[in-house]
């Protein structure tokens, strides 16, 4: 079969396929069973654990989940027979200890509950199978930690490593082969001399570093009784992870190398049609794709995810699937696993989920809009406005900690955004810039100019109205069978990478293939900074008060409003003007990856991360190697990839396309009047897209050369592959590009964008 009768038969097949079909929960009675009756039905929750446990040892447990004390062995073992006999009951065989290196990915290995017991008799030995799990199997585990990426902190000798059990984390089960089901135990991963090696055990530092310093910035402001304890005792960070992804078929997606190994199309046209009608955001899902979504849905309701919105994104093919908020490194854990389960259950729909960040050239790429915000231990959102915010002095403050948080260090948050593939999708197609600024809407912003100039609010609505409503505005449609329609005080900004939203912040320019955990550890921890930065400026400002004043926390106000002046902006941030006005206010305009990876070596950002105990030096330099050995890795992958399909698919199928010409323009020539016959015209043209074609592979293997002949030196070697690799792949996709206009459809290898983004 020819890769051109292959992608027919593909194609065929796509249209003829059955919709999969599965059976959502019913009744005895047939009716359906209702979403929250089986939500987080394969989860082992925190009821299941105190029903198993003695009052006084399930309070220990709590304790420990707090951090107030350790674990001690006979509460982990009957924890462990718990979860077992719970585990076992519904199908599983085996447990592990699930992890997240740093790969963007998660890691998991399966061990059997089976082991044999062996009883010593007068006849001999005697051994019995028996199911067991004990508290120490439950709470620590060992993987290799030499064959995960760990910047020079394991070597290949140097194997040991440890998971260890995150208690923050409820387990859960996931089903298996032939009716059975694995135990997940989500887990940290620490090298043997105890440095983290993952991505989780320092968004847990870092989530316990904003509690502390906010709590202490709340202390200040939360007047109580003299000797009584502060009314706000933990403060949680929590997130919402907007995930987009693509969707094409699996088996034209087994026809294009490119995407089967690097995640994206190195070659490819745009269809006449794709994204410029604006008619596929929001618009009739798919059949194929609602059946792949629904059954995806089921699946993470039971796992206890709390998915909430799917829809189509704008480009074709595009979708997202979002979450309701919740407390930041379960929302991790839940992100990784809605793209698990994405995958797994796209598999079987016989689709293929692309969560790169731009798949396809020249249309939209994916991203993971990360809604974080703060809430007290007793349900209170830290950043809600309120109806006044211009006196709501707690939320004033918080603001401006996070401005300056952002302003202080925003080229790391720039750097915790850095990858080979978001490098394609920043700045392009509705994603934000590179250039990190803060939105926050026309009214908060009249708030903070109106304190720091002293003046009266300005009037948005009713006259005479000296506040700003931030619940809206009423709209008049003039249809008089309409409701009345509230308007939002506050625009949203597309373009803006880190934008307020109401009562939350969106970190836009997270990429959609990577974990959420390191940006958001790394806005954890410029947040925690800055909050430290506000509580010692109040201090002063008070002076021996027991509480600040009103005026005291205006004046602090007032202080960081003006030093967070530039990272503030409210206008077009793909625009030209905006690069030459951040450049004017000494905003960071960070192109390159490498240049990224850098900043974790800056003074200003290594000194507060390892003073905040986020990460020890050894770490942060261990990450910033491995950051660049994979961009490197990275970029030789797809120019491989690339060089591959070029000199053994593209180049061979013009060949014969030529030859095909050839010989028509040979039997044409016998003609009176054909000399110049259409086909020879035709042939003329491939030639010299074919030597540039040619040419452009030699610049692809000098490039790959040049990489080569660095050696043991990461850094140089990212940066050679910035230097030398894109502008190689670049040149080479442009002259494949246009041989594929000049190729006749049924000579070329691969799979089009048509046949891949409309089906």
């Amino acid at each position: 079969m020819t890769l051109h009768s292959a992608r027919v038969e593909s194609l065929k097949d796509n249209i003829n396929r059955p919709t999969r079909v599965i059976s959502y929960p019913k009744k005895a009675d047939g009716k359906p069973v209702y979403t929250s009756e089986f939500f987080g039905e394969n989860v082992f929750h925190l009821q299941q654990i105190a029903k198993a446990l003695p009052k006084p040892a399930y309070a220990s447990f709590l304790k420990q989940m707090r951090g107030r004390q350790a674990l001690d062995r006979a509460t982990a073992d009957a924890i462990a027979h718990a979860v077992r006999i719970w585990a076992m009951d519904r199908g599983a065989t085996h447990f592990t200890h699930w992890f997240q290196p740093q790969t963007d990915t998660t890691a998991e290995k399966h061990d059997a509950f089976l082991s044999l017991k062996s009883t010593f008799t007068a006849a001999g030995e005697e051994v019995t199978a028996i199911d067991a799990f004990s508290g120490s199997q439950l709470l620590q585990a060992e993987p290799d930690a030499s064959s995960f990426p760990s910047g020079g902190m394991r070597s290949t000798f140097e194997a040991r490593g440890y998971t260890v059990w995150d208690t923050t984390s409820p387990m859960f089960i996931q089903e298996g082969p032939h009716g059975t089901s694995v135990l997940y135990i989500p887990s940290v991963f620490i090298s043997y001399n105890g440095d983290a090696l993952d991505e989780k055990t320092v968004l847990l530092r870092s989530t316990e570093q904003v509690s502390k310093a906010c709590c202490d910035l709340l202390s200040l402001i939360e007047s109580v009784p003299v000797g009584a304890q502060p009314r706000t005792s933990h403060v949680f960070t929590t997130l919402g992870t907007e995930q987009e992804y693509f969707l094409i078929d699996r088996s034209l997606y087994s026809l294009r190398p490119d995407l089967k190994t690097t995640g994206r199309t190195l070659v490819g046209n745009l269809p006449p049609k794709h994204q410029q009608m604006d008619d596929h955001y929001f618009g009739r899902v798919p059949s194929k794709v609602m059946a792949t979504m629904s059954e995806a849905e089921l699946e993470l309701f039971r796992l206890g995810v709390p998915v909430k919105t799917r829809h189509n994104e704008v480009a074709p093919q595009q979708f997202e699937l979002a979450p309701i908020f919740e407390e930041a490194s379960l929302a991790v854990d839940h992100n990784l696993l809605t793209m698990d389960v994405l995958s797994k259950v796209a598999h079987k729909n016989k689709l293929k989920v692309l969560f790169h960040e731009k798949p396809f050239k020249g249309i939209n790429g994916s991203g993971k809009h990360c809604n974080w915000s703060m809430s007290t231990d007793h349900g209170e959102n830290l950043l809600d406005p309120t109806v006044k915010p211009e006196t709501n002095y707690r939320f004033l403050l918080i603001l401006v900690a996070i401005l300056h948080a952002v302003h202080q260090h925003g080229a790391l948050l720039r750097t915790s955004i850095a990858s080979s593939s978001n490098e394609h999708r920043l700045g392009a197609q509705e994603a934000p810039p590179v250039i990190l600024s803060c939105f926050l809407g026309e009214h908060l912003t009249e708030v903070l100019n109106s304190i720091e100039e002293s003046r009266p609010i300005k009037n948005f609505s009713v006259p005479n109205v000296q506040t700003i409503k931030l619940g809206g505005t009423a709209l008049d449609v003039k249809v008089a069978s309409l409701p009345s329609i509230s308007r939002d005080l506050t625009d949203r900004n597309r373009t803006s990478p880190f934008a307020f939203t109401g009562n939350k912040f969106e970190f836009r320019a997270v990429g959609s293939k990577q974990s959420p955990a390191f940006p958001v550890t790394i806005l954890n921890a410029a947040v925690a900074s800055a909050l430290q930065d506000v509580s010692a400026a109040l201090r002063e400002q008070m002076g021996d008060k027991p509480f600040p004043s009103d005026a005291d926390k205006v004046a602090v106000i007032k202080k960081f409003i003006s030093l967070t002046k530039p990272i503030r902006f409210e206008g077009d941030g793909y625009s030209e003007a905006w690069i030459h006005e951040a450049e004017k206010r000494g905003l960071p305009n960070i192109k390159t990856c490498p240049e990224a990876f850098a900043q974790l070596n800056d003074p200003v950002h290594s000194n507060m991360l390892t003073k905040l105990g986020i990460f020890s030096k050894s770490e942060l330099t261990s990450r910033f190697f491995i950051m660049n050995e994979r961009y490197a890795k990275d970029l030789l992958v797809e120019a491989n990839t690339m060089r591959t399909m070029l000199a053994q698919q593209i180049l061979p199928a013009v060949f014969e396309y030529r030859g095909s010409l050839a010989k028509s323009v040979a039997l044409l020539n016998s003609i009176p009047g054909e000399a110049d016959s259409p086909e020879l015209v035709a042939l003329k043209s491939l030639t010299p897209l074919v030597k540039e074609l040619q040419q452009s592979i030699i610049g692809i293997d000098e490039a790959i050369a040049k990489i080569h002949t660095i050696h043991d030196d990461a850094v140089a070697e990212a940066e050679a592959a910035q230097k030398y690799i894109l502008p190689a792949m670049s040149a080479a996709r442009d002259a494949a590009d246009r041989l594929e206009t000049q190729t006749a459809n049924a000579y070329y290898p691969v799979p089009t964008y048509s046949e891949l983004l409309w089906f």
